[in-house]
């Protein structure tokens, strides 16, 4: 296994994507709070004021909230590109158990989007501890809940990245998983989430689970508790990725 996941390490890092979706991710993440910070005093902002834990608390989700989707493009890439490339044949003759493949890529783009997670971060604990400071706003890293919303936003990239591989590895179609998965994220599931008639099971949705689990406090929208976002979003990572490993294991690979 630790072959298969050095093998796997090696592939990612073969290409520059890793390192564009990776700076990417950074800048999205700088982008989003900079503008809750900018607009923190605007009475019409759905967030809460930033001198409270649920403000400083979602200002830190950022990172999940930029980071996610991303790492999730990476991983389902790093599973599609086997069989868009006609690698998936090499690649599972010379390891005849593919779940073992498959578990590898999850271990692999899971740790990756840990660092992912790190990384942005970084970015809003760069922004916000002068800014807030500038604002006479007291910020403390170890207060508030932000190390419980810091380790989910972790877990969420991570098991974003879970997701990414399983749904790759369900699919097997490099554009259509892409496509279908950024269209998911950015447009069917904003505008449901967005229809208040459906908040009582919209809740339960990938995006809103990590919302709730990063701790997200908005106040056009009501989450579930941290622990129950993330056992939602759990289970639609087991779920996906169970399922893309039992089809990689009874379908052909051409």
């Amino acid at each position: 296994m630790r072959r298969l996941i050095a093998g796997e390490f090696q592939k990612l890092f073969a290409t520059r994507l890793w390192l564009w979706l990776l700076l990417g991710s950074m800048a999205i993440t700088a982008l989003y709070a900079s503008l809750q910070i900018a607009f923190s005093d605007d009475p019409d902002t759905w967030t809460l004021p930033l001198s409270t834990a649920d403000g400083q608390q979602t200002l830190f989700a950022a990172a999940a909230s930029a980071a996610s989707p991303l790492v999730a493009v990476l991983a389902a890439i790093g599973i599609t590109g086997e069989y868009r490339h006609r690698t998936a044949t090499t690649t599972f003759l010379a390891t005849p158990h593919r779940d073992r493949v498959i578990a590898a890529k999850l271990i692999t783009y899971g740790l990756t989007g840990i660092g992912y997670a790190l990384a942005c971060t970084a970015v809003v604990t760069a922004i916000a501890v002068p800014w807030l400071s500038a604002k006479n706003v007291d910020l403390s890293l170890a207060g508030n809940g932000l190390p419980a919303t810091m380790a989910g936003g972790i877990a969420a990239v991570a098991l974003y990245a879970l997701i990414g591989v399983g749904l790759g590895a369900l699919l097997r179609e490099q554009v259509a998983t892409v496509v279908g998965l950024l269209i998911y994220l950015f447009v069917i599931e904003a505008i449901l989430t967005n229809i208040r008639a459906l908040d009582a099971w919209t809740r339960y949705l990938p995006g809103p689970a990590d919302n709730a689990l990063t701790g997200i406090t908005l106040t056009n929208q009501d989450y579930l508790r941290p622990w129950q976002g993330g056992l939602i979003l759990t289970t639609y990572c087991v779920a996906i990725a169970a399922a893309g490993t039992y089809l990689a294991n009874r379908r052909d690979v051409a």
